[in-house]
């Protein structure tokens, strides 16, 4: 019981009890791989969210071993995210009142608040709540997001200095600064040359990461040719381990940050289990959705606590760890360990580093975010989803990206209720050559109605919002039928509740059947259907008499075991039989 428990809660210790020593080198050449893009992504990303950059690399460090400790997957990887940066720098910079310690002590309980929610989430088994943010809404959100960080380091890419602002102050303050000669052409050449670096290197597939490439030759420039003076750089790292950062913070804070850690909480859980679950199953595993939360969110507890800030699976990182051969975990404790010694050894490596290259570190991450061939596919497909997407991106742009999260989470909802207001219907009928019951409108010309009966199919629960939408095709199908009818059979196996308000619709439909001298009947309706209706009190109503156990049974039973010969093909046994059951096209 004891070993079942620490498997569950620390499956880091599992990992170890059974690690083989094959597994040695391809993790630690992993994690050394990984330490490439870990340090300039976490320092990088800090600045976005508005933080010193040493704590970039605080929120790396201390949720990778934690992770490792306590998470179900054995190849993410967890860091500082371009996603999240900006809505962390929304939520903590205005109640930091330009005070950088407070917002290092808010960023932390940022952390804590979110990976509070989230722990909360993994022990509730609630991972399906990721599910509020469907694709192609998280597509739209993930592409604005992507924006607004390139808008906030466009400024620092080519060396114009601007005031904080919203977005389109930015773009209109650094489009003003370039006309008019402001910006600093040492900055502007460092940025766009290491931006040109990392996307060509990354086109070219280069082994040696091109992250990595383009911030050694900006610091060795900068360096080399004397521009520390004369452009912005990120100058040398306090020499310090993670350590709490919490002082001066109220109750008053705590609450502020609420709303704000749920959000993160959704978005970092969404794009994290979208990313676990794609790479366990390249690789044969199985990972569970309320593990994966509760596992981040004690990383992101941890890092809160230790100086860091909100972070999430990396899906820029985590492939890189995958192609370099990461087998476990211990990839993330070697990255853990080696900046550590970076931050101990030589903090001043980094006082030579161009804010300009760090801006071109994060410009190449979130470009990966933007994914304009997705929504040219949703267009393709359906343009309801891809009018979400576009919405889902304007919330974020025009609105802010706090509330940009509670635009994609309404939208999502909002397309659910819609799909499920207008589902698919269906009246369903006889077809020359094949058994069963189809969809007639799928066979205009060999399609027939089974005589004195309208039987129709509604492929969705029936709840407030397509009870009346129900009520009223059905009516308008026994209508279309002519006046011979007498029963309307209801094929309820994809009706998988009824709700309250449904149920009187329901009723309605079954008055207005009756008074025209016809009678509803059910087929395959499911028992916590059928158990539903009695809990409603509809025993009485809807009889066992009016259910039939299969489609195929209750036509027989109402046609009298109807056979009939159709322009030359014998219809046999083609109701009573258990296969005989509505067709699922359409």
């Amino acid at each position: 019981m004891a070993t079942t428990a620490m498997d569950r809660w620390l499956p880091g210790i599992r990992v170890a009890r059974g690690y083989r020593r094959a597994w040695l080198w391809p993790d630690v050449r992993a994690g050394i791989v990984v330490t490439a893009l870990l340090i300039p992504a976490g320092m990088g990303y800090a600045r976005v969210a508005g933080l010193p950059p040493e704590t970039g690399l605080y929120a790396t460090i201390v949720p990778l071993v934690a992770y490792a400790l306590v998470g179900p997957s054995r190849i993410l990887v967890l860091g500082p995210d371009s996603a999240l940066a900006p809505i962390i720098a929304a939520s903590i910079l205005p109640l930091a009142a330009g005070d950088p310690t407070r917002a290092v002590a808010l960023a932390g309980l940022l952390s804590i608040l979110v990976g509070a929610f989230m722990l909360a989430g993994g022990v509730l088994r609630l991972g399906f709540v990721t599910d509020l943010l469907s694709k192609p809404v998280r597509v739209g959100y993930l592409n604005a997001i992507a924006l607004v960080v390139i808008a906030s380091q466009l400024p620092k890419l080519l060396g114009v200095p601007v005031e904080d602002g919203s977005m389109w102050d930015e773009l209109a303050a650094t489009a003003r600064g370039v006309v008019d000669g402001d910006a600093v052409p040492a900055a502007a050449a460092v940025g766009l040359g290491s931006l040109v670096v990392i996307l060509v290197l990354r086109r070219l597939r280069s082994p040696v990461p091109g992250v990595l490439v383009a911030v050694v030759l900006a610091t060795v420039a900068t360096w080399a040719l004397g521009l520390a003076d004369e452009l912005p750089v990120v100058g040398a790292l306090p020499a310090g381990l993670p350590a709490p950062a919490l002082g001066g913070l109220t109750a008053g804070d705590a609450w502020s940050l609420l709303a704000p850690a749920a959000g993160i909480a959704l978005v970092a859980f969404t794009d994290s289990a979208v990313l676990s679950r794609s790479l366990a199953a390249r690789r044969g595993e199985t990972v569970s959705g309320s593990a994966e939360l509760s596992g981040i969110g004690i990383a992101n507890i941890a890092g809160g606590a230790l100086g860091g800030f909100p972070v999430s699976a990396s899906s820029s990182r985590t492939p890189v760890a995958e192609q370099a051969g990461s087998r476990t975990q211990l990839t993330g404790v070697v990255g853990a360990a080696l900046i550590v010694v970076f931050i101990l050894l030589v903090p001043g490596l980094t006082a030579y580093l161009p804010d300009a290259s760090l801006a071109a570190v994060v410009v190449a991450a979130v470009l990966g975010l933007i994914d304009v061939p997705a929504l040219v596919r949703l267009w393709r497909m359906n343009r309801l989803d891809a009018v979400l997407s576009l919405a889902a991106s304007a919330g974020v742009l025009v609105i802010g990206v706090l509330e940009g999260i509670v635009v994609a989470i309404v939208l999502s909802l909002l397309a659910f209720v819609d799909r499920s207001w207008r589902p698919y219907r269906a009246e369903l009928g006889r077809v020359r050559g094949l058994r069963g019951y189809h969809d007639l409108s799928r066979y205009p010309e060999s399609g027939d109605r089974i005589p004195g009966i309208v039987l129709v199919r509604f492929d969705a629960p029936l709840f407030f919002a397509n009870g009346e939408v129900f009520n009223d095709w059905v009516r308008s199908r026994v209508d279309a039928a002519g006046e011979d009818i007498s029963t309307v059979v209801l094929a309820a196996e994809p009706i998988t509740g009824i709700d309250t308000t449904a149920i009187d619709e329901l009723v309605e439909l079954d008055d207005y059947l009756h008074a025209r001298g016809v009678r509803l009947v059910f087929a395959e309706m499911k028992d916590p259907v059928v158990d539903q209706l009695r809990r409603y009190g509809m025993a009485e109503r809807f009889t066992p008499d009016r259910f039939w156990p299969t489609v195929g049974a209750a036509v027989d039973d109402l046609t009298g075991t109807l056979r009939g010969d159709l322009e030359g093909t014998r219809w046999d046994d083609v109701a009573g039989a258990e296969d005989d059951e509505a067709d699922p096209d359409g």
